[in-house]
């Protein structure tokens, strides 16, 4: 049984026993015994636990979690202090500087952003070292695709910022017309020059919070 530690345990309840998530666990509990994995087995569900469903307002949809050493720790795009900004990363910090006039700082780590009610998830939540989309469709998909489509019930609105094909393929779930949908390609070098740097969506994001008369996100890195 896995703890959150907040009210994501009542509402993924019954996710723990589905077939499919316990085929999961077991191919889980082969990779960490035989392989490196990333991120550390008791840092997978950190976007949940620092993110409650109660506090979510914004979800940033990642791919799945960086592969090399001290890198990931369970929020997409994040990475440890002390490890340099990868560079998509960077990218988003680019993005965030021409929108608004954000200082980019030393580290990548982003945790400042989940606890403000920015859920940072990945849609595959575990990787082999050195081996990018080695666990994909292996279940985490299912899980998240769940961990979306309760966000989506959610009363009061949320913005989902969707960057990229894997992201934008999550954008179906996202049926509620109370919730914003906003797309842009990925931050990855390979993409980022088609538009994420113009894309303004952490202000935009701000604007349509503020609107709701929800606190916006102070985009502020310490």
């Amino acid at each position: 049984m896995v703890n959150i530690g907040n009210d994501w345990d009542e509402i993924l309840k019954d996710e723990w026993e589905k077939p499919y998530y316990k085929q999961l666990r077991a191919f889980l509990k082969e990779e960490y015994s035989k392989y490196t994995v990333y991120p550390d087995m008791y840092d997978i569900f950190n976007a949940l636990k620092l993110t409650s469903f109660e506090d979510t307002k914004a979800v940033i949809i990642g791919q799945d979690p960086y592969h090399e050493p001290n890198q990931a720790h369970g929020l997409c795009f994040s990475v440890k202090r002390g490890n340099p900004p990868p560079p998509s990363l960077i990218n988003i910090y680019k993005a965030l500087e021409l929108d608004t006039g954000f200082v980019p700082p030393s580290h990548g780590e982003l945790t400042d952003w989940a606890k403000q009610g920015v859920l940072l998830l990945n849609t595959v939540l575990t990787v082999r070292r050195g081996q990018a989309n080695s666990h994909k469709g292996k279940g985490w998909e299912t899980f998240t695709d769940r961990v979306i489509s309760e966000l989506n019930k959610k009363p009061t609105p949320v913005v989902f910022l969707l960057w990229g094909s894997h992201a934008r393929q999550k954008a179906e779930i996202i049926t509620n017309p109370r919730h914003k949908k906003l797309f842009a390609p990925h931050p990855s070098p390979l993409s980022a020059y088609r538009g994420f740097f113009e894309c303004r969506h952490f202000s935009k994001t701000n604007e349509w919070l503020k609107a709701a008369g929800i606190q916006p996100i102070d985009w502020t890195l310490k």
